[in-house]
Parts: structure tokens; C-alpha cells; sequence
């Protein structure tokens, strides 16, 4: 009876792993249970779908670096077809979820041609169940925005062009 009485507690552990995994936004989670001397449980529990994002995030780059050579500010970048080469580039810190906006439905906290100070938010980046406000390295206008809201951001992606 207590073999029975393992395994529902198992199955039930298991489930709460799979939950924890789906809430956190976790690809994979690796458990192992010591129940005494040759007897344990090592689970692991994965998902696929984080593995489709990012193969699929780093497409988009020379996709946005086509456009900007009939983009208005190109003369002002001249040489830099890689929007991550521009001198007012603002990279992403951080692997996540890109906001423009503090909540949905909310207006974008910049826009192309809003002019910003040091430490103004250009965006939010949602990672774990954190949302982290990007600040402006530096005063300037937005010349770009290279991303979109709610897409999926890798560390080191361009963000946003001021000037």
C-alpha cells in the first residue's frame, strides 16, 4: 500500500514540476528525490517551445537590416546596415519578452521622433515574471524602433536608435 501511495505522491510531484515549468516559463527542469538507500526519483521535464523562438528571433536581424536602407535614417547611419552596429544602438540586456507600453492598451512610452533624456524607459523586458524598464543610456530622439510588442527579445539585440 505505501508502494501505491509513493507513486500517487510522484505523479503528483510531477505534475507540480510540469505546472511550475509552464508558469515560469522554464524550457527545462531537472528534480532528483533521495527516498533512502536505493530508492529515488530523477525527473525531468522539458518543452520544446522555447528552442522555435529562438532560432526563429535570430531571423528577424537581417530581415530589419534590409529595410533600413530605404529607411529615412539611413542617411544618417550610412555605412551601419546592422541596426546592432549603430553608434545610438540600444541593446537588449537581457533574453524575454519585449512591452513598448507600461500595460496593454497603454500608450508606448516612446515613439519615432520622441526626443528623451538619460534614464527615461523605452520599453519594459518581461524575463521570469520580472518586468525590467530599459532605460535611455543617453539623451536624444528616437530615430527606430526594431522591435515589436510582445516579441520575443535575445541578450545583445538591437532595440531601439537615438540620436
Amino acid at each position: 500500500m505505501s508502494n501505491k501511495t509513493s507513486h500517487e505522491s510522484d505523479v503528483s510531484f510531477i505534475q507540480a514540476l510540469a505546472e511550475l515549468l509552464r508558469e515560469n516559463d522554464l524550457t527545462e527542469l531537472q528534480v532528483k528525490r533521495d527516498y533512502g538507500e536505493n530508492d529515488s526519483l530523477n525527473v525531468r521535464v522539458s518543452r520544446q517551445t522555447q528552442t522555435i523562438i529562438q532560432s526563429s528571433a535570430q531571423a528577424p536581424a537581417p530581415a530589419l537590416a534590409a529595410p533600413s536602407a530605404a529607411s529615412p535614417a539611413s542617411p544618417a547611419s550610412q555605412n551601419n546596415t546592422d541596426p546592432a552596429r549603430h553608434p545610438g544602438a540600444v541593446t537588449s540586456p537581457m533574453v524575454g519578452t519585449i512591452y513598448l507600453a507600461p500595460e496593454p492598451g497603454a500608450a508606448p512610452f516612446v515613439s519615432i521622433g520622441t526626443s528623451v533624456k538619460e534614464g527615461d524607459t523605452l520599453l519594459i523586458i518581461e524575463a521570469m515574471k520580472t518586468m525590467n524598464h530599459i532605460p535611455a543610456p543617453k539623451a536624444g530622439t528616437i530615430k527606430r524602433i526594431l522591435v515589436e510588442d510582445g516579441g520575443p527579445v535575445e541578450f545583445g539585440a538591437p532595440l531601439v536608435i537615438i540620436e
